[in-house]
């Protein structure tokens, strides 16, 4: 074992081997200690792991610390992140390390609100065909779950500032993140949000995700709003938002858009989210379109019901009727 340790060591600190072979050697035995992290051996190589000038192995070590729970190699991380932070561009590209080891001290429920700052707060522009980029979005939600985890008293207002982020990557964290607060004040945000909308329909779709858990009996109505909304993929959004929810009241209001509606495709997925709601009145009414609706409505009510195909009994009132239906 002594031995061994020796040879590691060595191989670490790059006396055993070409420089051209060292990222590819060291990302090898980072492999092989997968196996045993937490032996003397394994804290010595991924603690060098952490010092290390490549970004990729930095990055490496910072997961298998994550998936270990290695909590005495803390300092190393916070360590390595605050070296990556200097000339970041050129020493961790696409922001490589800082997301991994964020993410890690986020597993580890690390509560200095200072790297979390940071990252949140953190662009990084990079060369890009045609221009440069901002790398950073990534890296930027993680903080952000990260300041909500340790319950860091202004996390409303960063979550606020991510929330208008250029990157909709980043707006998306910020939705999630609010959410993961359980608190009420952020309602106010995930309504304004929606109201003024966003290119990217996903983060609308967080939004009403978001507004149902937080706030399910007063937000019930603002998403069934958008049930109307002109542009037809928001409405779908809105009503598989809805069906997610499992809300009560929510299949009335699907229904009756259902009704109202003659876009094909919409009708579709608003069976589709009836479907989804689990509801015994919501599956009835599916079955009652099986058996009695127009062909159209009885094919879209079939493939809604599919969900429920490892439910024999279920299925088998769907077969039945649809052999109503063949008998008419």
């Amino acid at each position: 074992m002594v031995n061994a340790l020796f040879k590691t060591e060595r191989l670490v600190m790059g006396c055993y081997m070409p420089k051209s072979q060292k990222l590819e050697e060291f990302l090898s035995i980072l492999a092989k200690i997968r196996e045993h992290p937490t032996s003397e051996e394994g804290i010595i190589i991924l603690r060098q792991g952490l010092k290390s000038k490549y970004s990729i192995a930095v990055a490496q070590a910072a997961k298998i610390v994550g998936e270990s729970t290695i909590t005495e190699l803390v300092a190393d991380l916070v360590e390595a992140f605050a070296r990556m932070m200097v000339k970041p561009a050129q020493v961790d590209q696409n922001c490589l390390a800082k997301k991994e080891i964020a993410q890690t001290l986020y597993h580890l429920e690390y509560s200095d609100e200072n790297l979390f700052l940071q990252g949140i707060r953190h662009i990084q522009m990079e060369p890009v065909w045609g221009g440069v980029e901002d790398t950073a979005a990534h890296l930027r939600g993680i903080c952000a779950l990260g300041l909500v985890r340790m319950n860091y008293s202004d996390v409303m207002n960063e979550l606020a500032d991510l929330l208008a982020d250029p990157k909709p990557e980043a707006r998306v964290a910020a939705v999630k993140a609010i959410a993961y607060t359980g608190n009420p004040q952020g309602v106010p945000l995930l309504r304004l949000k929606t109201r003024i909308g966003d290119q990217a329909p996903q983060v609308i779709s967080e939004c009403f995700s978001a507004l149902l858990q937080l706030a399910p009996t007063d937000s019930l109505a603002m998403v069934a709003g958008f049930l109307f909304d002109p542009k037809e993929q928001i409405c779908e959004l809105a009503a598989l938002t809805l069906g997610e929810s499992r809300l009560e009241k929510a299949f009335d209001l699907l229904r009756n858009c259902w009704q109202q509606t003659r876009n094909v495709e919409l009708r579709r997925t608003l069976l589709l989210a009836i479907g989804m709601l689990r509801q015994d009145k919501a599956i009835d009414y599916l079955i009652s379109l099986v058996a009695q609706g127009k062909d159209i409505d009885a094919k879209d009510a079939i493939a809604a019901l599919a969900i429920y195909r490892e439910d024999r009994e279920l299925w088998q009132r769907v077969d039945q009727a649809s052999k109503q239906r063949a008998n008419q």
